[in-house]
């Protein structure tokens, strides 16, 4: 996206299309309806099974830990390897 597209998206000068909305949601990592204003992408940080899995993890220790982080990070990446 070309930096003037961006300015004017912010400013309210002009409408986003889907696939702006699409691409600046991949540039971010986030989900469309978060960049909406329509869901959390993210939990917060006094969610009860949030604060379970921190307890959790901390049990672990430091050769479990890294190898569950690798998962979580399998997790996240489609099958093209993108970041889903």
């Amino acid at each position: 996206m070309h930096r003037p597209t961006i300015s004017e998206m912010e400013a309210g000068n002009r409408r986003v299309t889907a696939e702006e909305l699409s691409k600046l949601a991949e540039i971010y990592d986030v989900k469309v309806t978060w960049l909406l204003g329509e869901a959390p992408d993210r939990a917060s940080a006094d969610d009860p099974k949030l604060q379970l899995a921190a307890r959790e993890l901390g049990k672990l220790n430091p050769n479990d830990l890294d190898r569950l982080l690798k998962l979580i990070a399998a997790l996240r990446t489609d099958d093209d390897g993108k970041a889903a």
